[in-house]
């Protein structure tokens, strides 16, 4: 994985190695039973070179711990590696140039179940027919793995009344890893 992350700091595949203070690979044990996967790095994940980091970072925190998880036991990271100008949401180029980094951290995890937060990582992944809103909360089948999705942590920065059902995905979300394990 250290050879992958330094593959990704110096990675031009697109344009957003331009505008980027440092590409923002992920962070978390290898292997980890829970993958989590946002849709890119903010400012502040982009001035410290870790994932979740800012405001989202904070609710993510305290989402893992109500639900009896914490960072050291999963492994995060985005979709694109670098942060988008304005924090706008990544293009389809943007999300097919770093489609390789995040295929690469899904192999070397090896997760039992992937978090994918949010409609950019959800579409990302599973293209624009799927909704969050419509399948949160429901596990995916795909390609042998088992995808969980919910709402970003940020959406509770804008409705604060998602607190409630982020908590109860948590919670579902670390129920099923102790399955698991």
């Amino acid at each position: 994985m250290d050879e992958l992350h330094e593959e990704i700091r110096q990675c031009r595949r697109c344009h957003l190695a331009e505008t980027r203070i440092q590409a923002v690979p992920g962070q978390g044990p290898v292997p980890a039973p829970l993958m989590l996967i946002g849709e890119a790095p903010g400012k502040t994940e982009d001035e410290r070179g870790q994932p979740f980091t800012g405001a989202a970072g904070r609710i993510l925190d305290i989402m893992l711990m109500e639900a009896g998880l914490s960072r050291d036991q999963v492994f995060i990271t985005s979709v694109i590696k670098c942060r988008p100008p304005k924090n706008r949401n990544p293009n389809r180029q943007e999300v097919a140039a770093c489609s390789i980094h995040l295929d690469r951290q899904i192999a070397l995890v090896n997760p039992v179940i992937i978090a994918v937060m949010g409609n950019v990582a959800l579409q990302a992944l599973f293209g624009p027919a799927l909704v969050i809103g419509a399948v949160r909360g429901k596990i995916i089948h795909h390609e042998g793995r088992q995808y969980f999705p919910l709402f970003h942590p940020a959406a509770m920065l804008y409705n604060r009344s998602l607190g409630k059902t982020l908590k109860e995905d948590f919670c579902l979300l670390a129920e099923m890893v102790a399955q698991t394990s």
